[in-house]
């Protein structure tokens, strides 16, 4: 069959590929069309991310379904070479995500059940890129929408005498931005509304203590700890984006062997359609 199959799978996974990236310039386009102002900072940044990525997903694959199905060389040799360089970027990015992840691990700051981060626990690269202070509007934004502290209102009416188990199941994110800081000595009423203490002794080592606020548009959003709790999230989020990653890097690759298959086809149909028809 000299492998003739090889151009079918990678014209089939082409489409496919092209279906994923018409589907993402969709989207793009409904934020842009119908979002408006009312779109939050978290649903825009989304936008030319998407676009770009829609685009460029629509290219590679375009090139692959003519040069295979086609079976036009030139449009598959491109497309092998934009696939070399994906493969060559994903290895480099597995890399990075793991220097990234593992430079320096997160320590608990606090000997609660459950755990509270500091920004300075965390790669300086993560500091300076996720939590400066224009990046961290576009955070704030993404962590009201998905609703981070709602599993906390709604447990309003929990039993507060169980506080250290109730927030122990809590992801770190949660337990940074929807509560203060345990060394702040908040007295909890309920999972919505905390007590600030009447001395506050404690808060000159913590400016924590102060910018939180029991307004649920506020809360512990602008706090060290939160983003100490979203950073950890990253770190852990990373880690098991690069097993995804390298998984993807395996099959990108297999379908790049696929390609050259596909290339050796065509030379293949090319010399024989010479010779037979003189």
């Amino acid at each position: 069959m000299r492998f003739q199959i090889s151009n079918t799978v990678v014209g089939a996974l082409n489409i496919l590929s092209l279906l994923l990236g018409l589907s993402a310039l969709a989207t793009s386009a409904y934020i842009h069309f119908h979002g408006g102002d009312g779109a939050s900072d978290c649903q825009k940044v989304l936008q030319y991310p998407l676009l770009i990525a829609g685009v460029f997903i629509i290219i590679i694959s375009t090139l692959g379904i003519v040069g295979s199905l086609c079976r036009i060389n030139f449009a598959l040799y491109a497309y092998l070479l934009i696939t070399f360089l994906l493969i060559v970027a994903m290895i480099l990015f597995t890399i990075f995500a793991l220097f990234v992840t593992n430079k320096k691990v997160g320590q608990q700051v606090s000997t609660r059940a459950y755990g509270e981060y500091v920004v300075t626990d965390f790669s300086h690269w993560l500091q300076h890129y996720v939590v400066n202070n224009k990046n961290w509007d576009e955070v704030k934004s993404c962590l009201m929408d998905a609703g981070v502290c709602h599993d906390l209102a709604i447990h309003g009416g929990f039993n507060h005498s169980n506080e250290d188990l109730f927030f122990k199941h809590l992801s770190t994110t949660q337990v940074g931005c929807c509560k203060p800081p345990a060394n702040c000595g908040f007295k909890m009423k309920n999972a919505t509304y905390w007590e600030a203490p009447k001395t506050g002794a404690s808060w000159a080592n913590n400016s924590d203590c102060k910018i939180w606020s029991n307004k649920e548009d506020k809360l512990c959003y602008d706090c060290n700890s939160c983003k100490g709790g979203v950073l950890a999230n990253i770190r852990n989020q990373w880690k098991h984006l690069t097993i995804f990653n390298s998984v993807v890097c395996v099959l990108v690759t297999a379908i790049y062997v696929l390609g050259c298959f596909a290339i050796r086809n065509n030379r293949i149909d090319m010399y024989n359609k010479n010779h037979t028809h003189p």
